[in-house]
């Protein structure tokens, strides 16, 4: 009977019997009713039964979840995988007996994880995605959405012909526009093993065939990102954006490089607020040069009637 109680829906009647024996049957995902039999309910998800964690560590022994399927491993993550820690699933160690045998099971295991030439070229392209997104620390939504844009080049057939390298550089600079962290080619080519040429040449031939849709990116974009590096505060980045904001509705910003026009507006607004930095410092951080900043700096400064004391 408690079981039973534990099972009645917020229905607590049958409409047919009138009665308050309402049962859930796990194994059909039905209601029914257990004095005559009419269904009541169907097709609802098994919740499970309730249960608290105090800590993480119950958390993850009473979790009824793998982990979330991903797009940057090959198979996206559904397979198993044999740890290198000779342990079993308490903790234990495998007698030094059996470890020929796990060693033999983990070798096999990472055999057919790999079965035909186009997961294997998933394999080590999003292995390389993976290097390169951490030695930039992009977040996971972007290396989940370069993952999406290389499949969907292997899908196309559009890696014939093209390193490995260059379009999986291409497609981390497409994900990097497409969710606003952007990043410019420079970096993105000093953190793979191909020149900026041919990543902004496969990532123009990617955006054609796979019809990506990318707005340009802004002078804005950069604003947080230089700032936060050169250590500034935040009353420089709004005045940056300020500056930003003045030139956009002058259209001053047309026709130029956003990061050159980004680095020139921290520029002004750094010595506006009295946390002056060198143009060279500012130059580094942007990725452009001096002269860049110079350039930029003087139109900015004439055309929007800004006096800085020098």
């Amino acid at each position: 009977m408690g079981e039973t109680e534990g099972k009645v829906e917020e229905v607590t009647r049958c409409p047919e019997c009138n009665s308050t024996h309402l049962v859930r049957d796990y194994e059909r995902g039905e209601l029914v009713c257990e004095e005559c039999g009419l269904v009541l309910d169907e097709q609802f998800i098994d919740q499970g039964p309730e249960w608290r964690a105090f800590d993480a560590e119950q958390g993850e022994k009473r979790a009824r979840t793998g982990a979330p399927m991903t797009y940057t491993i090959h198979d996206k993550g559904l397979s198993t995988e044999i740890g290198w820690k000779n342990k079993d699933s308490y903790g234990k160690s495998i007698p030094t007996r059996n470890r020929a045998q796990l060693y033999r099971l983990r070798k096999w295991q990472r055999r057919i994880r790999v079965s035909n030439a186009t997961e294997r070229n998933l394999a080590f392209a999003l292995s390389e995605l993976d290097r390169m997104a951490s030695g930039m620390g992009l977040p996971r939504n972007v290396r989940e959405t370069a993952a999406m844009v290389y499949r969907k080049a292997v899908t196309k057939n559009l890696i014939r012909g093209r390193s490995i390298e260059g379009v999986v550089a291409a497609s981390l600079y497409a994900a990097c526009r497409q969710c606003n962290v952007p990043r410019t080619l420079d970096e993105i080519a000093s953190a793979s093993r191909v020149g900026r040429k041919e990543i902004g040449r496969t990532y123009r031939f990617m955006t054609r065939e796979l019809k990506l849709k990318l707005m340009p990116t802004s002078p804005q974009d950069y604003i947080s990102r230089f700032c936060s590096e050169l250590k500034l505060s935040g009353e420089v980045q709004s005045k940056s954006t300020d500056i930003l904001k003045q030139a956009d509705d002058k259209e001053l910003t047309s026709g130029r490089g956003p990061t050159g026009v980004a680095a020139a507006a921290i520029y002004i607004a750094s010595i506006l607020a009295n946390e002056r930095r060198t143009q060279r410092e500012v130059a580094d951080i942007a990725g452009v040069t001096e002269v860049t900043i110079r350039n930029r700096y003087k139109e900015l400064t004439e055309k929007l009637d800004i006096e800085i004391a020098l």
